[in-house]
């Protein structure tokens, strides 16, 4: 079952219209019926009662997102989500390492009087806390200096921040932040090879395949670093949209008949009605249906 994406997004952010200054545009574009004036919306195709939201040349009509562009959209936003999530882990853990080298000594006192409380417990399970992996990494990290760890926090803290940045420039679809997560996604993409290497998990398969994905799909989806024409060809389709949309919505660019998402634009008709025909019936005696509107809504600009 596909997805409407156009529609989805007008049932949700409401619909989009726009009136050109070229006549032949403006008449295809609109329609007058019983219960008012009907314009087309540039997203989903569908005819909305009301003014315009905008009007203007053609190639100045706002650049307005539509299927496969909603799609990436989408997609997008799913990424700055998982980036800013990760960026407040990370602001966790540097605030949490940033503490430990403040209060060192006390919570290696403290681990140490816990450590012998539990060991009747651990030797009762035949665990042997000597010899533990984890035991000897925390006992470890006491004898880092405070200098280092503060190093460490403010590491963690920068990084933290190039995600939140890098999310909020994928939520809004920001071409900066594109180049940004290419980046520093495939920065740190030996590092988590390193780490499969060192200890195999699930978790870390799946952050690896889900960076490795995203990496090609924004790299080559939009063209990034000359690929595909570049930053040239990805203006020129993105330019090119705006008028063409309102060309499509028109019925000026020969589309597929049927398609769906770009319905015909209502024609008046033409000439009176079929001999014998009654009034309000159309030319095969069947009663004329009113054009099926929608309420007009607020515009978005997303």
């Amino acid at each position: 079952m596909s997805i409407d994406w156009d529609r989805r997004h007008c049932s949700r952010k409401g619909h989009i219209t726009y009136a050109p200054d070229e006549a032949g545009l403006r008449e295809k574009l609109h329609a007058t019926t019983a219960v008012g004036t009907v314009w087309r919306c540039l997203r989903c195709g569908d005819f909305v009662l009301g003014e315009p939201h905008g009007s203007g040349p053609a190639d100045q009509a706002p650049l307005v997102p539509r299927g496969r562009a909603l799609r990436d959209l989408f997609i997008l936003r799913f990424l700055a989500v998982e980036r800013v999530l990760r960026g407040v882990l990370v602001v966790l853990a540097a605030w949490a390492v940033w503490k430990f080298s403040n209060s060192q000594d006390s919570v290696r006192r403290l681990f140490e009087e816990d450590l012998t409380v539990f060991r009747p417990v651990a030797e009762h399970f035949n665990y042997d806390l000597d010899h533990s992996p984890v035991i000897d990494t925390i006992q470890k990290t006491f004898d880092y200096k405070k200098s280092t760890l503060r190093d460490v926090a403010g590491i963690m803290l920068a990084y933290a921040l190039i995600e939140v940045v890098e999310g909020i420039g994928l939520w809004f679809g920001k071409r900066w932040a594109e180049y940004l997560a290419v980046v520093a996604t495939s920065a740190f993409l030996p590092v988590e090879i390193y780490e499969l290497t060192e200890k195999l998990s699930w978790f870390k398969v799946g952050t690896l395949a889900l960076n490795v994905v995203a990496v090609l799909y924004i790299l080559i989806g939009k063209r990034l670093f000359g690929l595909r024409g570049g930053h040239a060809a990805f203006e020129a389709e993105r330019r090119g949209e705006s008028l063409l949309e309102v060309e499509q919505a028109a019925g000026e660019v020969g589309e597929p008949a049927g398609e769906v998402g770009s319905p015909a634009a209502p024609q008046p008709a033409v000439g009176p009605p079929a001999t014998g025909a009654a009034p309000g019936t159309g030319s095969g005696g069947h009663p004329e249906e009113p054009l099926p509107v929608h309420p007009g809504s607020s515009a978005d600009s997303a």
